[in-house]
């Protein structure tokens, strides 16, 4: 896959996903082949208008996650524009959806090299939904909006703690090698609490110093792996005895389940300064 942390230059035409940045720290995630493209989670149309016109690409799908604004606020704009079919969470109300998906479903564009599972992930909204599976040259790759970031996860909007688990348990059966490409640069300072639950993890350490130098640079932190995500990013590690440990230190009393070590961990990144 061609690197995600440098935009492709005019007119280029090769397979790759690409991070289209918007408002303050979203990413919006083209995926490119052979003259089309696609998007994930448009809540800005601007970005996407302008990489299309640049790179001389046609729209031809949008793939959505959830309903929040800065998720789907481009969504009419550019379906209207430009003919793409809209893709998104069946029971999650949307600016517009050609396709409503739930999972078991699969997203199928052979233009696009694309070929996406559907899961069913709530917890940060109730109807939240990801895509899993080859998209532009890349597999295997997740898109996971705002259910896993890079060391943290989407606060519970709508679901509960145990709703939430059980979304990352899905992702943690994925392989290890699987690109996940989350909606928001939260990386610094996700790590930066991950490191005060876990902060003799010396996988976690190295992958902090990584993601300072990529943000000194200006470049995405963006796509981590299912591998370094078990490897460092707490909430998905709520069996490992460290983590355990230090939620029960924070809770102040015992932990008996994966689930009430996911909820205090939640509560305390909430809290995290």
């Amino acid at each position: 896959m061609q690197s995600t942390h440098a935009p492709a230059g005019v007119g280029a035409q090769g397979p790759a996903i690409l991070p289209l940045p918007a408002f303050s720290d979203n990413y919006i995630w083209l995926l490119r082949n052979q003259g089309l493209a696609a998007v994930v989670d448009p809540g800005d149309a601007a970005p996407v208008f302008d990489a299309l016109e640049k790179q001389d690409l046609r729209l031809r799908a949008i793939l959505l996650t959830h309903h929040h604004a800065d998720h789907v606020g481009g969504v009419l704009e550019l379906s209207r524009a430009t003919g793409a079919v809209v893709y998104g969470p069946a029971l999650e109300t949307l600016p517009h959806c050609d396709f409503p998906l739930q999972e078991g479903d699969r997203v199928q564009l052979p233009e696009l090299d694309l070929d996406l599972n559907v899961l069913d992930v709530p917890g940060h909204t109730a109807g939240h939904i990801a895509y899993w599976g080859r998209a532009a040259g890349s597999e295997p790759a997740l898109f996971c909006g705002d259910t896993l970031f890079a060391g943290g996860c989407g606060r519970l909007f709508e679901g509960t703690p145990a709703q939430m688990h059980a979304s990352l348990e899905k992702f943690v059966t994925l392989p290890p090698e699987t690109q996940v490409f989350c909606a928001h640069e939260y990386t610094l300072g996700n790590l930066r609490w991950a490191l005060a639950v876990e902060p003799a993890n010396r996988t976690l350490q190295q992958w902090y110093q990584r993601a300072q130098q990529l943000r000194e640079q200006g470049l995405p932190t963006l796509p981590s792996s299912m591998g370094q995500e078990t490897g460092t990013n707490p909430f998905l590690r709520t069996q490992q005895v460290d983590v355990v440990k230090a939620a029960a230190v924070q809770a102040g009393r015992s932990l008996t389940s994966p689930v009430e070590v996911f909820a205090v961990l939640r509560e305390w990144k909430n809290n995290f300064k």
